[in-house]
């Protein structure tokens, strides 16, 4: 069966740093473009970043200079690597294709707070 479960997330204090990781199962992970998203409640779930089987990466403008998406086919894994992170960063993490008729089944997501 297809799952994303994702880890990595947390309690950090503004200008820390975490690394998540989506294990992906279920799919041919190493041919689709994958991505991260969040959502925090009352909002609809926003894209973060995304990086396609070859590699490339590309960042909306919120994470772009602090954020890091890679991957790693041999294990079927997405990380996101967060640095200077900020209060609005707070939210539930999820990982996916990047959308349209392949996105998949979403997963529980792990949660990142970052406060003082």
């Amino acid at each position: 069966q297809v799952q994303l479960v994702e880890s990595g997330g947390g309690l950090v204090q503004p200008g820390g740093s975490l690394r998540l990781s989506c294990a992906a199962s279920g799919f041919i992970f190493r041919v689709f473009t994958m991505g991260w998203y969040r959502q925090i409640p009352g909002k609809e779930r926003q894209l973060v970043a995304t990086i396609t089987s070859g590699g490339s990466t590309n960042y909306a403008d919120s994470g772009k200079g602090r954020f890091t998406i890679s991957r790693d086919n041999a294990k079927n894994t997405l990380y996101l690597q967060m640095n200077s992170l900020k209060p609005d960063d707070t939210a539930m993490y999820y990982c996916n294709t990047d959308g349209g008729p392949y996105t998949l089944s979403w997963g529980q997501g792990t949660q990142v707070t970052v406060s003082s």
